[in-house]
């Protein structure tokens, strides 16, 4: 099965990675980004191509028409893009024979859209899915290919997530391609009834509030931590990362949130709106002392 993949984050190489493995996938070409402006987790993949001496190409707007027709030439039986940014047109969609197969890290068709791993973690989710459709021109829309459920521990961060998203997606793809391969796989379509769209993630989404509650702090910490910009506190009027934290004891009511209670080895101990969060890993000033307020 002739195959065109299309991608440019370290996700997409890992599966890429997988597909050379798989008899089924003759990989034709390949298409990335030499560079990202946005995504902190951005690969070249042009390396696998020239390893295995596959056509590549580097790409800006993926609906192009000499991009199309350069596509066209591979005579891709499928497209695979994982890890792209920007929407592939219904002129592209309906090129290859199988159709484009997209890739999202959530349950659809709960949470299409934007920053589902950021999200997910943020929101205190419990669980989210590893997802494999058959794109349809909407966002997040097509049929389902592929689908697992995947949990999420108290204790994962975007980091361990996004490796957790990984290896599982890797080991759907040694399942569900040979069956497309042999045209046994099977489509389900979308309860689109059933759809919410996450909206794209600003600045101040990243901004910690200590009037939140601690578990809602440490949520938004662990969602934005590393390989992403991590979450921010203000001190006076300047802002200062906070790459981890955990819970710390209930204290007077009196204390107003934001308020530091402590410093100490274990980290900047903060009020929060229901008890205390320690931050742990930040990059907070040493010239901060106890009484002081983060906003």
């Amino acid at each position: 099965m002739k195959v065109l993949f299309i991608g440019s984050v370290a996700f997409s190489g890992a599966l890429l990675k997988t597909l050379f493995t798989i008899p089924e996938a003759e990989i034709v070409g390949i298409i990335t980004k030499s560079r990202s402006n946005f995504n902190s987790d951005h690969q070249d993949l042009s390396t696998f191509a020239v390893e295995r001496n596959v056509p590549y190409k580097y790409v800006k707007d993926i609906n192009a028409a000499h991009i199309m027709e350069w596509i066209a030439s591979l005579k891709p039986e499928v497209i695979f893009c994982f890890g792209w940014s920007s929407l592939i047109k219904e002129q592209l969609i309906g090129l290859p024979p199988k159709g484009i197969i997209g890739y999202h890290p959530t349950l659809l068709p709960k949470n299409r859209g934007r920053h589902p791993l950021i999200w997910a973690l943020a929101l205190g989710l419990e669980k989210t899915g590893s997802t494999f459709f058959k794109m349809d021109g909407g966002a997040d829309s097509g049929p389902i290919v592929h689908q697992v459920e995947v949990p999420i521990s108290p204790d994962d961060t975007a980091k361990s997530l996004y490796e957790k998203m990984m290896s599982t997606a890797q080991k759907q793809l040694k399942s569900w391609v040979p069956l497309m391969y042999r045209d046994k796989h099977n489509l389900l379509d979308q309860d689109h009834t059933k759809a919410n769209y996450w909206r794209k993630r600003g600045k101040k989404d990243g901004e910690i509030d200590f009037r939140m509650n601690s578990d809602s702090i440490i949520n938004l910490v662990r969602a934005l931590t590393m390989p992403y910009v991590g979450a921010h506190a203000i001190y006076e009027g300047t802002e200062f990362k906070i790459w981890s934290c955990k819970k710390g004891n209930e204290f007077s009511s009196c204390f107003e949130p934001g308020k530091i209670l402590s410093i100490d080895a274990f980290g900047v101990t903060v009020k929060t709106s229901d008890a205390s969060v320690i931050l742990t890993n930040h990059e907070l000033p040493n010239v901060l002392k106890e009484g002081d307020y983060l906003g």
